[in-house]
């Protein structure tokens, strides 16, 4: 029977069916529904209409399209749901997970609902509540297996109410098999479970025409000729004596391990199973088919670990091997030679058939020629030895032969998407005949399929008709194989039809409106309820979740904690009482008496889920819970939207914190006194020829002792200054003072990094000088010092502060003189026009006076002069006299005959005195970031120490020509006006280390016997972003170990009853970055860090106004940014960093944890681990170590019993170096858990999670300390070097732990032993890398180093500098950057990208083993290497290992390594490896003088045309042949670049720079071409880089789209 069901929980009545549109017209009499995609039959619009009225089952032939049916209900409901807007589902029942995949592919195509698929592979026993209330929320119809279903509703995941339709696919399934006979009692059974009504079509004459009948045939065979009694007799004998081979093993010292008796019993059961294999195939398919199955069974037969393995697990799996190998030996010997060419024709077979090398059976099915064919048969087996035999003898040689079974774990089972795989072949024809067991009966629709073959006999009336249905096509055949004169074949046969045609006839006579049965009574469920949620479990259900909760626990490949059953007999009663592993939430309970073990078994199980759930480690939901929530709950605030907290994907906009230390309001006050603390700035240059004015500093704070008294480097291009700043006490200045001060601080800073006018002459704009007015505008509270100039050493005293108030009051004379030209009223809006009038012209010698605006001065006094321009404000330094010049003179652009021309078109301004000689000035200059010793500064000019460099040219840009007269002179020396350039970068610093000293202030750690820095916690909160010398890399790296070290050692004390796994869930939730971001942000971590490199452009004292303004557009008023979760994006085009002038920046969520890592990690290296505990506490994390904490973790200790093993202790404390005080701990860290199954109450696991942190710690404060010249990415290749299982294992081995492991599993025996061996081999050969063996350390040996770790951190109360004294020299020699080994293929990737070579990578699945292939193309040669190996990481890494001697051959080297002198051709290597693949293509002849036209002309494949999207915007070009190159694994392109002064425009000087691009390609060929110049190499880079664009284009290598 072939049946479905569409059930809907609520009756629908009969006539509300008819209240919608009609749009669909099947017949004259009737119009119903219309639905678009497919037109439905009228027996299936019959069925569709009966079943949205009542819960049916629809009875109809397989083909009929009962699938459609119910497509049509879930479109009809779903329309229903989307016009009412209810968030109902609809649930489709599939027994299968082919079936499932199947229906869901046919519901999505035919529907426009969200449907999704769900079955057991793909985790789903694994989701929590916010995993189904996302799927229940997100689709509208869901496809499972009915387990899927049941686990959902009994765990209260899926409520039953918001189900609107459910459809049962298969729904005979629901009474079990179907038998031959009571067809009527079996339907009304079925109606009765599912409430529902059969339906069927009584009119045949539809389904005639359009579903195909396989015309049934029965092929007849011979009995069976040749009976092998002989052979099964040797057969019996050989299982005899291999079995008694393994039992006798039993007796052996290997079998005294917990893991002996379960490998002993499955030894003895595989041998069982084989033995039964051979004899069937031997009985039913043949002698050479038997011969096939043991090929099969030796082809599975694996090592558990390698060839040469001598344990239990070894020698168990030998003799079954040989069993094997002898039973193959057995039958090949009955063979003649070449019995192949037996069955390739008729007379042979016949032939075969008689002396038994083929069955009867098989030789019929063989004389079958059918194209597209299933074979049906019974056992796996027999599906794969037929197929196999087929295929490998070449029988049907024009045929594809392939074979499907089900899941399973014997060796004829084949997993989920092998299974899937080979039926896409059949359906698309690439396999012909498939051998398949019942997995492809039911459902499963193959509609090229033209005959099926039944070669074993269905057994079941279902079977029958779903074998049969098979068969799609019309004119198929559906053929049964019968032995002659079998009579018991003969009359299952027939009871199967007449069960079928019974089934039928008892389906059309049923009365369609008689009710439904009556449900079943079923005696009350006894089950256990959580009334919180609904979820529940039934006694049945309850095994199950024992042996599920059991998994959860810590385990490794020796040691698998389950529960176990003991059963006490009293009066005809059973008692059970469970024990479930020693690291479970209790151990043992005893269930209640009960008539049969079975219900025992059940309510003991039961009773442990109730104790389960009360104590915790069941969830609410009934799933075993590893890790409580969090007990400090984050502000409300931070909860919302969090998806992605902690990661780079997720943006956040946050504010910058206000520095208090230069916050003020002091330069408000009118009246009185100030007194403002003064800090002295001193500039002393390397070279002694410059000199600069020192400065004060004023502010209306005390800074912190280590920002008051600094040092710091500030790096030109050709020198360095060391700034001092050092306190010098209170200053007081009057009113007057701070005036005459301020205007001082905006003179100079506006008139060299800003401006002093607003206003365009240009635009018609009214020029307005700044400094006239109130200046209040320019200063905020918020930002308030000043920057006064000293007087020179010669003038002060050295601890003295002397302030150059002259230089102050000749600038706010200047600044008087300027305020009284550019006076309001019209009536002075000339008057600047005659500058020359303020100056007095009585001198008797006018060649040796110099007439400036606002004094005279004498010509051998000019040169150093600062000067001012009263026309455009600018500043400047006098250079010389010009001589021979005047106004009169010939002007640089051709647009001005003359600078007095220029002046007066320009600047309306007519020159009194146009015969003065000009002056050459020095223009004043943007500052520059000194702070960073890779930028080099020289002349105001930000470049890099490069080839290019052209200083001569660069310095002329800087130099102007100006008539005197409009220049105002500032009397202060140009030491003054050099140490202002200075000032930005270095005020920067400071208020960058006050921000530091603030937050130190917000942690509140106070220590007598350290500190910790201002300028260690700038570290800690300055990014890579911002291009310092310094970032929090370093810091940060420590700080991870420190916090999981602190996190680690309070989760060990505070539970000492959790185990190791909920240690590490807890400890995992504890220090993942979405947790440090939500604690940093609570505490506003982010407005305290640098994310952005310093822009001096951008940067102002108070007083400047910026020249490059950001206004905010953030949406935010105010300066900090609400933490609401609105202000968040994944948008990759956001730039990062840079504020807006209210201080929002856009800052990486991962920033923000590694910001919180790096403060922990900078107060560790400050003040040690107290200090970083204190850094833990303010963040909110919870990390007490009390020494009550650790005597109460060792108490329990001191009272286990060691006298047995005080020998085995004595030993290892010696190799140890350490004599324990409790002896217990030792003892604890060297059992593993496989001594649980042994009766042991203790493991390891607890104090590998604390020794695990403890080394993490150790080592990389030790690496710390010991690499401070390193970068940070080669200081967390040391430590993932160093702390890592196959390095701690190598210290087991070394020191020889291993012998003192107490534990009870073989395996683990022989892998120890197997690894020791290699180990001892590696060290005698000093050639050999260790890296570059293919056997992984076992676990075990690095978890053993790590808990003998904890054990002494416990043993000595926490005591890290003494654990390191002790592990120091285990570990020695610790690894340093030269002697530092990468990973093969890291070191291999690396390589690649910095010789400018791609790297493909391709990896194949084949079987049990993958195949990696890695291939790079270099310019003259294709190198490719492959290799095999148990998983992916290890394939690539062997051949990484090929690939990497490749390139050495040809001189490439990584930079870790010492250079080879110079490329070299090198020649192909020969040496092959056991599991490798070599392949090199031969260098063809390289031409440099290549013509361009010839290229890419080589006789391999071309690739195909790209179709390439350029931005023609900077970078857009280089990064577009990048793509191209990477596409086509090109060579990576390169660039030589030229600079060039030219004439350009009358300009003297200008840069320009003219690039040429070399690109490589496979067949040696070579183009290089040059593009136009540009101002700038990056810009002339990406003109070359269109340039070859373009030739590309031109050959048809790409299609280019310009964006």
């Amino acid at each position: 029977m072939d049946a479905s069901l569409p059930k809907k929980p609520s009756k629908r009545p009969a006539e509300s069916a008819d209240d919608e549109e009609e749009e669909f017209k099947p017949d004259a009499k009737k119009q119903k529904r219309c639905f678009t995609e497919f037109e439905p039959r009228s027996y299936q619009v019959m069925v569709f209409e009966v079943a949205m009225r009542r819960n049916t089952i629809a009875v109809l032939d397989t083909g009929a399209g009962k699938t459609m049916i119910a497509v049509m209900m879930i479109k009809e409901i779903g329309k229903d749901l989307r016009l009412k807007e209810d968030r109902g589902l609809i649930v489709f029942l599939a027994p299968t997970v082919h079936l499932v995949t199947q229906q869901y592919e046919v519901i999505k195509v035919h529907t426009d609902l969200k449907v999704a698929s769900y079955y057991g592979e793909k985790g789903i026993d694994q989701w929590d509540e916010k995993d189904w209330e996302k799927e229940i929320s997100t689709y509208q119809v869901m496809v499972m297996t009915p387990q899927i279903l049941l686990d959902s509703l009994r765990k209260a995941f899926l409520p039953m109410n918001v189900v609107r339709l459910i459809v049962f696919d298969e729904c005979h399934r629901a009474t079990g098999v179907s038998s031959v006979m009571e067809c009527e009692d079996k339907l009304s059974e079925l109606e009765s479970i599912l409430d529902a009504k059969i339906y069927t079509v009584a009119d045949r004459s539809e389904m005639d025409v359009y579903i195909p009948s396989a015309t049934q045939v029965n092929i007849y065979y011979d009995p069976q000729l040749f009976i092998h009694h002989c052979l099964k007799t040797k057969l019996e004998l050989l299982l005899k004596k291999f079995d008694a081979a393994v039992i006798s093993l039993s007796s052996s010292v290997l079998h005294h391990y917990s893991d002996s008796e379960d490998i002993l019993r499955r030894s003895r059961m595989r041998l069982s199973r084989w033995h039964a294999k051979f004899c069937y195939c031997l009985d039913e398919l043949g002698l050479i088919c038997a011969s096939e199955a043991t090929k099969i069974c030796s082809e599975k037969i694996r090592p558990p670990y390698s060839a040469d393995s001598k344990d239990f697990a070894g020698e168990c799996l030998e003799r079954c091997k040989s069993f094997v190998e002898q039973s193959r030996n057995l039958f090949n010997e009955s063979l003649p030679e070449g019995y192949d060419i037996l069955l390739k024709t008729g007379t042979c077979r016949s032939e075969a058939k008689e002396l038994g090398y083929v069955s009867s059976k098989l030789s019929e099915l063989i004389t079958s020629r059918e194209v597209r064919c299933l074979v049906f048969v019974e056992r796996k087996i027999t599906a794969k030895v037929i197929g196999c035999m087929i295929d490998r003898s070449n029988i049907l040689s024009n045929l594809k032969v392939s074979y499907l079974t089900g899941g399973g774990s014997s060796v004829d089972a084949l997993t989920q998407k092998t299974q899937k795989d080979t039926l896409d072949l059949f359906r698309h024809g690439k396999v012909n005949i498939l051998f398949t067991t019942d997995v492809a009966e039911e459902g499963l629709h193959i509609p090229e399929c033209s005959c099926v073959i039944r070669f074993d006999l269905p057994k079941t009336v279902r079977s029958y008709v779903q074998s049969r249905g098979r068969a799609r096509q019309f004119g198929s055949q559906y053929i049964i194989m019968l032995e002659r004169g079998n009579i018991q074949q003969r009359n299952l046969l027939f009871d199967i039809m007449r069960s079928r045609h019974s089934m039928m006839d008892a389906a059309l006579s049923r009365d369609q409106d008689s009710l439904i049965p009556k449900t079943f009574s079923c005696e009350e469920i006894n089950r256990y309820l959580v009334d919180s949620t609904g979820a529940s479990v039934t006694a049945d259900a309850s095994v199950s979740l024992i042996h599920k909760y059991c998994d959860k626990l810590p385990r490794d490949k020796y040691f698998t904690p389950r529960p176990s059953f003991q059963f006490d007999v009293c009066s005809g009663t059973y008692e059970c009482t469970i024990t479930l592993p020693a690291n479970a939430a209790f151990r043992s309970l005893a269930g209640p008496f009960c008539r049969n073990s079975h219900l025992a078994k059940q309510q003991a199980c039961l009773e442990a889920c109730r104790r389960l759930h009360q104590l915790g480690v069941l969830d609410d939901h009934l799933n075993p819970k590893i890790v409580e929530p969090l007990e400090s709950e984050i502000d409300e605030k931070t909860k919302q939207n969090t998806d992605g907290i902690g990661t780079t994907k997720r943006k956040e906009l946050h504010g910058t914190t206000i520095v208090h230390a230069i916050s003020g309001t002091w330069a408000y006050q009118k009246t009185g006194f100030i007194t403002l603390q003064g800090y002295k700035i001193k500039f002393v240059c390397s070279n002694i020829n410059y000199k600069y004015s020192g400065f004060i500093l004023l502010l209306d704070a005390i800074l912190d002792e280590d920002v008051g008294c600094l040092d710091m480097d500030l790096y030109l291009i050709d020198k360095m200054v060391k700034a001092s700043i050092s306190p010098c006490g209170p200053i007081q200045l009057d009113i007057e003072q701070m005036e005459r001060a301020k205007l001082f601080q905006e003179l100079f800073f506006n008139g060299l990094f800003g401006k002093l006018f607003k206003g365009s002459r240009s635009r018609g704009q009214k020029r307005e000088f700044l400094l006239k007015s109130d200046s209040k505008s320019m200063w905020s509270s918020s930002k308030m010092y000043m920057l006064l100039p000293l007087k020179t050493s010669g003038q002060q005293h050295h601890d003295e502060a002397d302030i150059n108030w002259d230089g102050i009051d000749a600038t706010f004379s200047a600044v008087e003189f300027m305020s009284m030209i550019y006076s309001s009223g019209a009536e002075n809006d000339q008057l600047w026009k005659n500058l020359v009038s303020f100056v007095s012209s009585k001198v008797s010698d006018e060649s040796s006076i110099i007439h400036l605006a606002d004094k005279l001065v004498q010509v051998q006094n000019v040169k150093d002069l600062v000067v001012m321009a009263v026309h455009t404000g600018k500043l400047y330094t006098v250079l010389d006299v010009v001589t021979g010049s005047s106004a009169d003179s010939s002007f640089d652009a051709p647009e001005f005959a003359t600078f007095k021309d220029y002046f007066s078109k320009k600047y309306g301004i007519v020159l009194k005195l146009p015969g003065q000689q000009l002056l050459l000035l020095k223009h004043s200059h943007n500052p520059y970031n000194l702070l960073s010793s890779s930028s080099h500064i020289e002349g105001g000019l930000t470049t890099k120490k490069t080839k290019f460099s052209n200083n001569g040219a660069t310095k002329s840009q800087n130099h102007v020509r100006m008539p005197p007269e409009l220049l105002v002179h500032i009397d202060v020396p140009l030491d003054v006006l050099k140490s202002f350039y200075l000032l930005p970068s270095l005020m920067y610093r400071m208020e960058s280390l006050m921000l530091a000293s603030q937050l130190r202030k917000e942690i509140g750690y106070y220590s007598v016997c350290s500190s910790v820095s201002s300028a260690l916690i700038l570290e800690a909160i300055t990014t890579l972003r911002c291009s310092e010398d310094f970032s929090l890399e370093r810091l940060e790296l420590l700080g991870d170990s420190v916090l999981k070290y602190a996190v680690s050692c309070h989760l060990f004390l505070k539970f000492p009853k959790k185990h190791e796994g909920q240690l590490s869930a807890r400890r995992s939730q504890l220090v993942c970055n979405a947790t440090l971001h939500k604690f940093g942000v609570q505490q506003n971590l982010q407005g305290y860090i640098r994310d952005a490199a310093f822009d001096p452009r951008r940067w102002v004292v108070p007083g400047q106004l910026s020249l490059h303004p950001v206004p905010c557009k953030c949406g935010v008023d105010t300066l900090e940014v609400p933490l609401d979760g609105q202000h968040v994006s994944e948008d990759k085009s956001i730039v990062i960093g840079k504020a807006c002038d209210k201080g929002h920046r856009w800052i990486c969520s991962k920033t923000i944890s590694d910001c919180a890592e790096a403060l922990i990690g900078a107060y560790y290296v400050g003040g040690g681990l107290s200090a970083s505990l204190a850094v833990l506490k303010w963040l909110g994390v919870e990390t007490s170590m009390e020494l009550e904490m650790v005597e109460e973790a060792i108490r329990p200790l001191s009272l286990r019993n060691y006298l047995p093993k005080l020998d085995e202790i004595d030993n290892l404390e010696k190799k140890v170096g350490y004599k324990f005080k409790t002896k217990g701990l030792l003892l604890e860290a060297i059992t593993h858990a496989s001594q649980l199954e042994l009766g042991g109450i203790w493991c390891y696991q607890r104090l590998e999670f604390l020794g695990d942190a403890v080394l993490d710690i150790l080592i990389t404060w030790h690496l710390f300390q010991h690499h401070t010249d390193i970068d940070p990415g080669e200081l967390t290749d040391l430590r993932s070097a160093l702390v890592n299982n196959d390095h701690f294992a190598q210290v087991a081995v070394k020191h020889k732990f291993q012998v003192h492991l107490l534990h009870g599993s073989g395996l683990l025996l022989e892998q120890i032993t197997e690894y020791v061996k290699l180990y001892e081999e590696s060290r005698k050969d000093e050639h050999a890398s260790w890296q570059s063996r293919p056997l992984k350390a076992p676990k075990v040996l690095g978890d053993m180093v790590e808990s003998i770790a904890g054990a002494i951190l416990i043993d000595t109360k926490l005591d890290l500098d003494k654990v390191w004294v002790i592990f120091e020299p285990l570990f020695s020699p610790i690894v340093t950057p030269a002697s530092l080994e990468l990973p093969p293929f890291r070191e291999l990737s690396e390589l690649c990208s910095h010789s400018g070579y791609f790297l493909n990578v391709s990896c194949i699945d084949e079987e049990d083993v993958v195949l990696a292939a890695l291939d790079v193309q270099l310019k003259d040669v294709l190198l490719v290497r492959r290799a095999r190996d148990k998983n992916r990481k290890s394939a690539k890494g062997q051949a990484a290992v090929l690939l990497l001697k490749d390139m050495e051959e040809r001189g490439f080297s990584h930079s870790r390594h010492t250079s080879k002198s110079g490329k070299h051709e090198g020649q192909t290597l020969n040496s092959k490896q056991s599991g490798r693949d070599s392949v090199l293509t031969q260098p063809t002849q390289f031409a440099e003088d290549m013509d361009v036209a010839p290229l890419l002309n080589d006789n391999g494949p071309c690739p195909p045309v790209m179709d390439l999207p350029v931005k023609l915007k900077k970078g857009g070009p280089r990064t577009a042949i990048y793509e191209l190159c990477k596409r086509f694994h090109w060579p990576m392109p390169s660039f030589d670049s030229v600079v060039k002064p030219s004439g350009v425009d009358g300009k003297k000087g200008v840069l320009k720079f003219i690039s040429s691009i070399t690109m490589h390609f496979p067949d040696s060929s070579m183009i290089k071409l040059t593009g136009e110049s540009r101002l700038d190499k990056k810009s002339s880079q990406d003109s070359a880089a269109l340039v070859m664009l373009y030739e590309l284009e031109r050959l048809g290598k790409c299609r280019i789209q310009e964006v």
